[in-house]
C-alpha cells in the first residue's frame, strides 16, 4: 500500500510521520496553504462586544489556533462569560487547552448536524453566536441557528489557499510511486483533486482508494464515481492511522 496525504500542514506531515512509524509508503503533497484569514484582526474587538452568555462556535483546530494568536498578539484573552463549542473532541480539547474554558461539542455525532442537536442549540432566542471558521465553510450551522433565533457572526480565521504544481508532472510522480490510496480531509480538497487529474487519469485516481473523515466527504467522492472508500471514525490524525491499518491488514 503507498498512500497519498494531501492534508495540509502542520497535520499532514505530522500524519505522514505517524503512518511512516507503522511501516506506511506515503508520499505528502498538499494540495492547500492554510494561512491568516482576510477578518482575523477583527476577532478581539467582536469578541470583546458579545454580551455575556453568548455562544462561541470554532468550526476546526485551524479556526482555534489563528483565533488564540491574535488575541495572544493584542494581549486579549477568551472571556469566561461566554460559552464554547466545537465539533469534534480533539478539537474541544484543544480548545479548552488554549482557552482554559470549558468547550462542549456533541458525541458520538462530531458534526455540525450534532451540534445543532445539543440542547443549549435548540432555543436560541436573543442569542449572539459568534462562529471561527475558514473561508468557505459551511452555512448549516449559520442558517439552522439563525431559524432558531439567533443572531450569527462570522469570522473567517484562517483561509485555504491552492498550492501550484505542474500537474501533469506531479501525477506521474503519484504512478511512479504506486500510489493506490488517497487520504483526502474535506471537501475542498476533494474537488480541487479531481480538478488537478486530467480527465484521461481519472480511471487511474477512481481506481485509488479514496480515505474519507466524514459523511459528506465520503457522499462527494460517490458522486464522483469513487467505489472503494474507507471513513474514518473521526477526523483525527489517529483515526486516519488506525483505518489504514484496518484497511493494510484486509490487503
Amino acid at each position: 500500500m503507498a498512500v497519498l496525504i494531501t492534508r495540509p500542514q502542520p497535520n499532514g506531515e505530522t500524519l505522514c510521520k505517524l503512518l511512516n512509524q507503522q511501516g506506511f509508503a506515503t508520499l505528502y503533497t498538499p494540495l492547500f496553504n492554510i494561512e491568516k484569514g482576510r477578518e482575523l484582526n477583527q476577532l478581539p474587538a467582536q469578541l470583546q462586544n458579545l454580551p455575556t452568555g453568548s455562544l462561541v462556535f470554532a468550526v476546526s483546530k485551524n479556526a482555534i489556533n489563528y483565533a488564540n494568536q491574535v488575541l495572544h498578539n493584542v494581549g486579549a484573552h477568551w472571556r469566561s462569560d461566554l460559552h464554547y463549542f466545537s465539533v469534534g473532541r480533539r478539537s474541544a480539547e484543544y480548545f479548552t487547552a488554549l482557552s482554559e474554558q470549558p468547550v462542549l461539542y456533541p458525541y458520538p455525532n462530531e458534526t455540525s448536524e450534532g451540534l445543532l442537536c445539543l440542547p443549549q442549540m435548540q432555543d436560541l432566542s436573543d442569542k449572539k453566536i459568534l462562529v471561527l471558521r475558514g473561508n468557505g465553510g459551511r452555512e448549516l450551522f449559520r442558517q439552522q441557528a439563525e431559524a432558531r433565533g439567533g443572531t450569527v457572526e462570522v469570522i473567517e480565521c484562517y483561509q485555504r489557499i491552492a498550492k501550484e504544481y505542474d500537474n501533469i508532472e506531479q501525477i506521474s510522480v503519484w504512478k511512479r510511486a504506486g500510489i493506490n490510496t488517497i487520504v483526502v480531509t474535506s471537501n475542498e480538497i476533494l474537488r480541487y483533486l479531481v480538478e488537478f487529474v486530467p480527465k484521461n487519469d481519472h480511471n487511474w485516481l477512481m481506481q485509488c482508494h479514496l480515505i474519507s473523515i466524514s459523511r459528506r466527504i465520503t457522499q462527494l467522492a460517490k458522486e464522483y464515481g469513487w467505489s472503494q472508500i474507507s471513513q474514518t471514525a473521526r477526523a483525527d490524525n489517529a483515526s486516519i492511522c488506525e483505518t489504514l491499518l484496518v484497511l493494510k491488514n484486509g490487503y
